[in-house]
């Protein structure tokens, strides 16, 4: 392709005229920073190299550490981070972990043999409270900056990100209770995790609150974060009696419109299920599904935000910043029986 033609293209792409690509591509001045940019994103999308002279050099590395990718959410929250990083000139290096495959430990090595300026982990093992959390405060020892997205610990001296758990459980009971739903049971995953136990102290707090029902233990499943998982844990809840199925994640609510059609109950015709994380296309689900959203957007600038003025010499401070949900109502929460009063 010759290059007047490509030149053409370009400038059809970027909405400018051919002599203004030129000018850019050869690094002549006389062109504003967004036309620049015009351009460059033109290149990028129709698959041609950045010249040498025009390829930004990075302000460094940072890792970025995520549970496996089959949960919509965890590519959410990568995407908005390797956005956030990219934006202040840092290239992100994605570490996923697979069941079976490396631990976050060996990622952890890796990084840091690669120099790195800084790791955020998501959904990290700073979660579970029986693990140990030495392998972070090495990190943080050595001055490495780090920042920790849904979890929480007190052994750790470093930032940490989370959505408000509490309410997130809260928002979820009052919404059902308002639909006139009494039983309403708690689908989550394992017991361990510091997001579980703050769901099912906001559980506790508003089923006694707007309910006055205190001996809630048997409304509460433990399973697995999946589609299985919320499946096993429904089913369990739905031979307790429940009307309304509060879920900490949305392939557990999935699992859990899947249990109540096993039993042949209508959703939300005869039970009514809440999801959280508002992941993407979860709109699109049949019937679309009520949840709670985190707040990914923020989460990811805070995080980035905070890891970079560790980044920049600024000292390393042991603070939680808790983001607030909020309910999306759609389509999988309805009334609740109607009790003979």
């Amino acid at each position: 392709m010759n290059g007047h033609a490509r030149l053409a293209d370009i400038a059809a792409q970027a909405g400018v005229s051919e002599a203004t690509v030129s000018r850019v591509l050869n690094g002549k001045p006389g062109v504003s920073s967004a036309t620049r940019q015009a351009v460059m994103t033109a290149l990028d999308l129709m698959g041609y190299e950045r010249p040498p002279r025009l390829r930004q050099r990075s302000n460094g590395l940072v890792g970025l550490v995520t549970p496996e990718l089959d949960n919509p959410i965890f590519p959410a929250f990568a995407q908005a981070i390797e956005k956030a990083l990219t934006q202040h000139g840092y290239t992100p290096v994605l570490c996923t972990q697979l069941p079976g495959g490396a631990p976050e430990d060996e990622f952890t090595e890796l990084l840091v043999d690669r120099g790195v300026s800084g790791i955020v982990f998501v959904s990290g093992l700073h979660a579970d409270t029986t693990a140990r959390m030495d392998r972070y405060t090495r990190l943080t020892d050595r001055g490495l900056p780090i920042v920790l997205v849904d979890g929480y610990s007190e052994h750790i001296d470093a930032p940490f990100i989370s959505p408000d758990d509490r309410m997130a459980a809260r928002l979820s009971v009052q919404h059902l209770v308002d639909l006139g739903h009494e039983r309403i049971g708690l689908a989550l995953g394992p017991r361990r995790f510091v997001p579980v136990i703050r769901k099912i102290e906001g559980y506790k707090q508003s089923m006694a609150q707007l309910l006055g029902a205190t001996d809630v233990d048997d409304l509460i499943a433990h399973s697995l974060f999946s589609v299985e998982g919320g499946q096993a844990a429904a089913a369990q809840l739905l031979s307790r009696g429940c009307t309304g199925i509060v879920c900490a994640s949305d392939l557990m609510a999935l699992g859990a419109i899947r249990a109540c059609r096993e039993k042949g109950l209508s959703v939300p015709g005869e039970v009514s299920v809440v999801g959280f994380d508002d992941s993407p296309l979860i709109a699109f689900t049949d019937p679309p599904l009520t949840t709670v959203r985190k707040p990914i957007g923020a989460m990811a600038s805070a995080a980035v935000q905070t890891l970079l003025e560790e980044v920049n010499g600024a000292p390393a401070k042991h603070v939680e910043l808790i983001f607030q949900p909020e309910l999306v109502v759609r389509g999988s929460t309805g009334s609740g029986p109607l009790v003979n009063r």
